[in-house]
């Protein structure tokens, strides 16, 4: 935004100038009780806000420029938006107050609000993370660091581009930063639907970062924590950090440590399977995702933990079997859930509280939430201690109760303060000496001021005598006119009114100065009282981080058991082997978004690599293919997890990786046809595959021609069938019936079918999976179900008995249809008008070529076409 400073005025040049430190984000520039935006940015507030756009003359200039502006206390309505949509926002406020200046009114840009860095609970998600992650292109790695500043989350990693890009589809940041000059590459690996913020190179060497982050943990190495060895990891967390200081943000005491994401212990899920299984959001605008399901978690920590453990399930047996036997006992024990129940609901989002603490931003409502949760920790400790259950005695073993903080705070905050400190009446009565005098001066200088009013009163026999305050002269007496004769001497009067006068004495600007003297004195204690509160509440930080971690897995198994309880789940059996065994496994999302009375058909599966490995299943449409596949890959992905299971029981063998081919998510926007997603889709899987691995296939094949699309999904099955490495225990949903022939010749391929019953020429849809292969796929009777006009259905099903026959004159293979054959089965279709050997016809056409249209009158018309219908016989 380059501007010529002639012809502005002092105001606009303040604008510029910070304007040019921050080019890239929108200004919001305090002006009195507004914040306004100026020209580009104010064309862009107006469009993302929806607020007026006016114009703003500068003297002696003779452009006008574009203003938009809000009141400052509507901050939270607006910035929230301006996020949303991807914008950064520089604030830039008045650093003093204008009635105190003669000149410009100092102002400063104090905070530099980002998609990735913001504190405001206006701008977060109550149950979702707020992710800024970062990307180094190493030279052997590419490394990844996320951060969430709201809670203090620190986490790197690195590995292949494709690792990485599951990490970002996983952790769903925000806002993601990268080199300037790594552009091409980061859009060619992980696409350009994230919001982006480059930066200069400098910030990404491996010295430079690692400065970063020893300065801020005021540590030699990085070993303690686990990262010494990830260099292009460790680097992508020291741009995080730099990133912190550019969008000044530098009161980061709550960022404690910073984990190592280790990719084996993990099962892998990539953005495919993430976004086509709807584990965290549906495809569907009024469908529900399995996070809509099982998420019963009663705080903030532990909804932002299960989105967490959705996308990160387990792949080892004993931390998966702890978070059972957890879920198990809260099962098995109404009294200590109703307990945990009742205590999580009063402990609130402390991750963030905690958060706001390190940042000097925290409210005196949020500090007596904080005492709060103190609190409620103290009966959850005791109950856990109890407990026979190991894992949880051990959970109740991290907790600290932080007393000698709980008691400050009780003794220190009122119990229901105000939002702000500037507001007054925070500190508690009896915690300082000091300010309980000050507010017996300025309460007792009202009363006397009561007692003036009153003494003057009966002195003067001035009845209507009031005391009044204004900014300009402070305290004075109010006289009516009719009583200004009786106005004693000594009394200096201050203003004439068209009813009144008013006056001061001696005596009302002694009491004046006391009472006003004692209420500033009384704001300034309140907010150093407060503040020195604050900074002994930082030193209980990494305390209260371990109390909100475990309060937030305590939290998730709870939503275990109570959506065990609601949804009729088992327990399933984890173990290390190769082996499938779902007894009635069920849907968990389907099954609740039925209607009343209806129930959800439960079906077995049973997949090992030895004798059942690939399942062909065939059936018609809407029979419930693609349910079944669904089902199977979120019955295995809730045990990995922790959780129990919809069905009557589940045998399962750890799955190392979930891919999934299901469902239409055609890119068409961006120029990719069907075929190609499905064709990339399902290069992804069959490149990074396991004999470990669970593979769900549906209808592969049908952006192309039938030849071509049976082939590919021939040869597909047959590689996971014969490739060893690629050995997976596999679901392949087809409509390609010629598929069925491979059970003949591969010896660990199964024929199933979703089966349907016809009953007077009408189908009865069962969802029964059962053993051997489909001949049919009543692709007709669904599209007369959906409404298709009837004539055309009618038309389908003679075009479909005319295909078959054909079909089965070249020996039952795939034949290609006779047009002609089609051509004379159209009984009632409209006549061709290139069928020209009919005589009738020509004659037809003759009398239409013949026509000068542009002369013909409207009767002539009429005429022409009586004529034409005696030619046809009419």
């Amino acid at each position: 935004m380059a501007q010529n400073d002639q012809g502005l005025t002092p105001m606009m040049k303040q604008f510029y100038s910070f304007k040019a430190k921050h080019p890239d984000a929108l200004l919001l520039f305090r002006c009195g009780d507004f914040y306004e935006t100026y020209s580009e940015d104010a064309v862009e507030a107006s469009r993302v806000l929806g607020i007026t756009l006016t114009k703003r003359n500068n003297k002696g200039n003779s452009d006008a420029t574009e203003m938009a502006g809000f009141p400052h206390h509507a901050l939270d309505t607006y910035l929230p938006k301006l996020i949303r949509a991807g914008k950064r926002v520089a604030i830039c406020d008045q650093l003093e107050d204008p009635k105190l200046t003669k000149t410009l009114v100092k102002r400063g840009i104090t905070e530099l609000v980002t998609p990735g860095v913001a504190m405001g609970d206006t701008v977060l998600n109550y149950k979702e993370n707020n992710f800024l992650a970062a990307i180094h292109f190493g030279k052997t790695a590419c490394g990844v660091a996320f951060l969430d500043i709201s809670t203090g989350e620190f986490i790197t990693g690195q590995g292949s581009f494709d690792y990485v890009e599951k990490l970002l589809g996983s952790f769903a940041p925000k806002e993601v930063l990268y080199e300037r000059t790594h552009k091409k590459d980061f859009e060619r690996y992980f696409g350009n639907k994230h919001c982006v913020f480059e930066l200069d190179d400098w910030v990404f060497t491996e010295q430079t970062a690692r400065q970063k982050l020893l300065k801020h943990f005021g540590t030699q190495n990085l070993k303690g924590f686990g990262v010494e060895h990830v260099q292009s990891g460790v680097v992508a967390a020291g741009a995080i950090m730099q990133y912190l200081e550019i969008t000044q943000h530098t009161n980061i005491g709550h960022i404690t440590s910073l984990a190592l994401i280790e990719e084996d212990r993990y099962v892998r899920l990539d953005k495919f399977t993430i976004r086509s299984l709807e584990l965290i959001q549906p495809m569907q605008d009024d469908g529900a995702s399995l996070l809509n399901v099982v998420d019963r978690t009663v705080t903030a920590m532990g909804g932002r933990l299960l989105r967490r453990w959705l996308v990160f399930p387990l792949k080892e047996v004993k931390p998966i079997e702890q978070r059972l036997d957890v879920v198990d006992y809260i099962f098995r024990y109404p009294e200590y859930r109703a307990l945990l129940d009742e205590q999580l609901h009063r402990i609130g989002d402390l991750e963030r509280i905690i958060s706001k603490v390190a940042v000097g931003r925290v409210s005196p409502r949020e500090m007596v939430q904080l005492k709060n949760a103190l609190q409620a920790i103290q009966p959850l400790k005791i109950a856990c201690l109890e407990s026979d259950n190991e894992t949880i005695r051990q959970i109740g073993e991290q907790m600290n109760l932080c007393e000698s903080l709980r008691d400050l705070i009780e003794h220190e905050i009122q119990p229901d303060p105000p939002l702000v400190v500037n507001r007054g009446n925070v500190i508690a009565e009896g915690f300082s000496p000091e300010l309980d005098e000050l507010r017996n001066i300025s309460r007792g200088g009202r009363d006397f001021l009561i007692d003036i009013q009153q003494r003057e009163a009966e002195a003067t026999g001035i009845s209507s005598l009031k005391i009044g305050y204004n900014n300009v002269f402070g305290y004075y007496l109010e006289v009516r006119n009719t009583y200004k004769d009786k106005v004693p001497e000594e009394w200096v009067r201050k203003q004439t009114l068209a009813q009144a006068e008013r006056y001061i004495t001696q005596e009302l600007k002694e009491y004046e100065e006391r009472i006003l003297g004692a209420d500033e004195k009384i704001q300034s204690l309140e907010e150093r009282l407060f503040n020195e509160l604050v900074t002994a509440t930082q030193e209980f930080i990494p305390q209260i981080q371990i109390n909100a971690n475990v309060v937030a897995r305590l939290d998730c198994l709870l939503s275990f058991a109570k959506t065990a309880e609601e949804n009729r789940y088992v327990r399933p059996v984890i173990e290390d082997s190769d082996a499938l065994d779902i007894r009635q496994g069920r849907h968990p999302v389907i099954e609740t978004q039925l209607p009343p009375g209806e129930h959800y058909v439960p079906n077995d599966i049973r997949l090992d690599t030895e004798r059942q490995q690939i399942i062909i299943i065939t059936g018609p449409n809407m029979a419930g293919k693609s349910a079944l596949l669904r089902q199977t890959a979120l019955i295995v992905l809730l045990a990995q997890i922790g959780c129990f299971v919809p069905a009557e029981s589940a045998r399962v063998g750890l799955v190392d990786k979930i891919f999934t081919r299901v469902g239409a998510s055609d890119n068409i926007a961006q120029g990719e046809s069907t075929f190609m997603v499905e064709m990339t889709e399902a290069s992804n899987i069959l490149n990074n595959v396991s004999p470990r691995s669970l593979v769900l296939f549906d209808e592969l094949g049908r952006g192309t021609s039938t030849y071509d699309g049976i082939s590919i999904a021939w040869a597909i099955v047959e590689y996971l069938h014969e490739q060893p490495k690629a050995r997976a225990r596999t679901l392949f949903a087809t409509h390609y019936h010629e598929l069925n022939e491979m059970e003949k010749n591969f010896k660990r391929i199964k024929n199933f079918n979703v089966s349907v019953k016809e009953l007077n020429g009408k189908v009865i849809f069962m969802r029964r999976l059962e053993r051997g292969g489909s001949e049919h796929s009543f692709g007709i009777h669904v599209a007369d179900i959906a409404g298709m006009p009837k004539s055309i259905v009618k038309r389908a099903n003679t075009v479909l008995k005319q295909l078959e026959a054909d079909n089965a004159q070249v020996g039952g293979t795939v034949g290609k249809p006779s047009v002609k054959h089609l051509d004379e089965s159209r009984e009632g279709m409209q006549l061709s008008f290139f069928q020209l050997d009919d005589p009738v016809l020509s004659q037809i056409r003759d009398e239409i070529l013949g026509l000068d249209i542009n002369n013909l009158t409207p009767m002539e018309a009429l005429n022409k076409l009586n004529d034409i219908k005696k030619i046809v016989g009419g």
